[in-house]
């Protein structure tokens, strides 16, 4: 087992297929230069001991299988649960000191960043082989935070987390995600400091799909338009706007894919797709807000060449693509009441050095 030990994971933004992932279809994401830190070393005795000095929390428990959850997405435990269950052998006790600079509960990850460095810190302190497969512990991190709390939510954020850099994940492939090795300028992301309702606003968009999908009787790969006016009668209002906008972004996804991949990209081509994305969450799933839609429009009027809102909606990030004057974005952003970050793509789940 490792003395000490210094893990890191990247928050993320969708590009593209935002709703998309748990309903089998592809995503582009991209990691971004905001992380979560986790650092430390084996315990004097059976205690895990957790400084969270950002939230200024500690927690503290005894390393005894299985360990009962003491509140709401116990994420520490969980992850302990976890591993345990797929035959990793953590019997020394750690303690750690958690540090980050994602916003929290805005649609960037930072969970799934905490959990993914949580499981590649375990797994490399006891030098399992599994720490080496970004995949591997993208799953693990899920079971953890999505399965283990029976949560409505995808992959698409461990995926992204774990693996870093600018990822095209089809989730009816069994092949890993796909690299793409686009060079993206900066973003700006800016937080709308309005909290989420992630719960909520799944179960609404997800059971709004599905519901839709069980009347009609067709996969969401294969429907068109077309399809969904046929069963207009049958369906309600609510379920059409989302169908077809799941079709709409499910086609501008692969639209995107194909530009991503243009040996000549085309900056502005991007920017305008990231924006008709924006467009079908706004209008079709509505899951941005008036002041994220304000934070948008000041945005593009700042030379912003695209913007989206970011993650489950009802409240947290949008982002801009600005590659030709992030500062003047970032201000733009901040006039409208956001809390502004000028981001970069980044690498995935990796050790640190200590210091």
């Amino acid at each position: 087992m490792s003395n000490r030990l210094a893990v890191s994971a990247p928050g993320r933004i969708c590009l593209f297929g935002e709703h998309q992932d748990y309903l089998g279809l592809p995503v582009i994401t991209a990691a971004i230069n905001l992380r979560i830190r986790v650092s430390g070393g084996r315990s004097p005795d059976d205690k895990i001991r957790i400084y969270q000095p950002d939230i200024s929390e500690y927690d503290v428990f005894s390393l005894l299988y299985p360990l009962s959850y003491s509140k709401e997405r116990d994420y520490y435990k969980s992850v302990l649960n976890i591993l345990q269950r797929a035959g990793v052998d953590i019997k020394q006790a750690v303690e750690i000191v958690v540090r980050g600079n994602i916003p929290i509960n805005s649609g960037t990850s930072s969970s799934s960043a905490l959990v993914v460095a949580w499981v590649a810190f375990l797994l490399k302190m006891v030098d399992d082989d599994r720490a080496n497969d970004l995949r591997v512990i993208a799953k693990l991190a899920h079971r953890a935070e999505v399965l283990e709390f029976e949560e409505p939510g995808g992959m698409m954020d461990h995926y992204a987390t774990a693996c870093g850099g600018v990822q095209f994940i089809d989730f009816n492939d069994s092949q890993a995600p796909e690299e793409l090795t686009v060079e993206l300028g900066a973003f700006v992301l800016g937080d709308s400091l309005e909290p989420k309702d992630t719960k909520g606003i799944l179960a609404r968009v997800k059971d709004g799909a599905l519901q839709g999908l069980e009347i009609i009787g067709n996969n969401i790969n294969e429907i068109s338009v077309d399809d969904i006016d046929a069963f207009a009668d049958k369906l309600s209002a609510s379920q059409r706007e989302v169908l077809k906008a799941n079709v709409f972004n499910r086609q501008l996804t692969h639209v995107a894919h194909s530009l991503m991949k243009e040996e000549d990209f085309d900056d502005r081509q991007f920017g305008h797709l990231l924006y008709k994305h924006h467009e079908q969450l706004r209008d079709g799933l509505k899951i941005s807000t008036p002041k994220i839609d304000r934070m948008i429009d000041a945005a593009l009027d700042a030379g912003a060449l695209g913007a989206k809102i970011n993650g489950s909606g009802g409240g947290g990030c949008m982002f801009a693509y600005a590659p030709e004057n992030p500062q003047r974005v970032a201000k733009a952003i901040e006039k409208e009441g956001g809390r502004a970050y000028i981001v970069r793509v980044d690498r995935g789940v990796s050790v640190d050095d200590l210091y």
